[in-house]
């Protein structure tokens, strides 16, 4: 016997009512964290930001990287800020954080080059890089053009297994050079455009007094990843490569016009963003700039 229902007219627009309130639902919580309709990330966090929580409460300290929707960390190669490798690991895993890329020392990926591979396999990363060049202050050009020559080495040896070698850059690059070049310039000019790729960071770019959009569209392709960093309003910068960690505000409420910085970042290739706060209420300044990033427009 095949029976027969008819929907009253209120049950079918009950019905309605409950499909379309789960089709809002589940394309809310498919939005990637932090994009907008411009922007398109994706979005993750540097582990570092976490430090001192990490320190202080262990593992538990990246719950709140997965509570902000993050899915994507950058992280750290040799330090893991109190935790072992492996908890570092595991923890990851545990909450849903993919590890894109990895900082090291400079000296550690010249020297111990097998074992930073050894340790990003482990890791599951495919990006390593610096963020600092050991050097005599300031930088000059035979300092860069050595601190280049290791790049390529190091990115050759990366190459060879499967991982991509980038720089971060931090500041004290920027010394003016020659025909109105700085020996960042130079530094991006004797690197193999295979080997050696670079990560923005955008406080460490704009501190200097070098306009981060700009940079970008000088050196399409070059541009992997970047750092995305406020720096507070009224603070002058210099070539030292260092300020107070106060001066790291939450993005939108500094000095960076990161609707023109994103527009070029998206144009000038960059793959993978990364928030990264140093300061004192980070816990309060991430949720800020994931809520500014998602409503940014250009």
């Amino acid at each position: 016997m095949i029976m027969k229902f008819k929907l009253l007219p209120c049950c079918v627009l009950s019905l309605f009512v409950v499909l379309v309130f789960v089709s809002v639902t589940v394309a809310v919580a498919a939005e990637p964290v932090g994009t907008s309709k411009s922007f398109r990330g994706p979005v993750g966090l540097v582990v570092y930001s976490l430090r001192n929580q990490i320190k202080e409460n262990g593992v538990t300290a990246l719950d709140f990287a997965k509570e902000q929707g993050f899915v994507e960390v950058e992280i750290g190669l040799e330090s893991h800020y109190g935790l072992t490798q492996e908890q570092m690991k595991e923890a990851l895993q545990q909450r849903g954080l993919k590890p894109i890329g990895a900082h090291a020392g400079y000296d550690f990926l010249l020297k111990q080059t097998d074992k930073a591979v050894e340790i990003a396999n482990d890791l599951g990363v495919k990006y390593v890089g610096v963020a600092w060049a050991p050097h005599k202050k300031p930088l000059d050009e035979v300092q860069t053009l050595r601190i280049a020559e290791d790049f390529n080495t190091i990115g050759k040896r990366l190459k060879e297994k499967g991982i991509q070698f980038y720089y971060h850059n931090h500041g004290y690059e920027f010394q003016p050079y020659k025909n109105g070049d700085t020996l960042f310039d130079l530094l991006v000019q004797k690197t193999d455009s295979d080997l050696v790729k670079f990560e923005m960071d955008v406080l460490w770019t704009i501190f200097p007094g070098q306009d981060p959009a700009k940079l970008l569209k000088k050196y399409p392709n070059r541009w992997i990843l970047m750092h995305l960093k406020d720096l507070a309003k009224g603070v002058e910068g210099n070539l030292s490569g260092g300020t107070d960690t106060k001066n790291d505000v939450a993005l939108g409420t500094g000095q960076v016009d990161y609707p023109a910085v994103l527009k070029a970042a998206q144009e000038a290739g960059v793959k993978h963003y990364f928030i990264e706060d140093e300061s004192s209420d980070v816990l309060k300044q991430i949720p800020q700039s994931l809520n500014y990033l998602s409503g940014v427009e250009f």
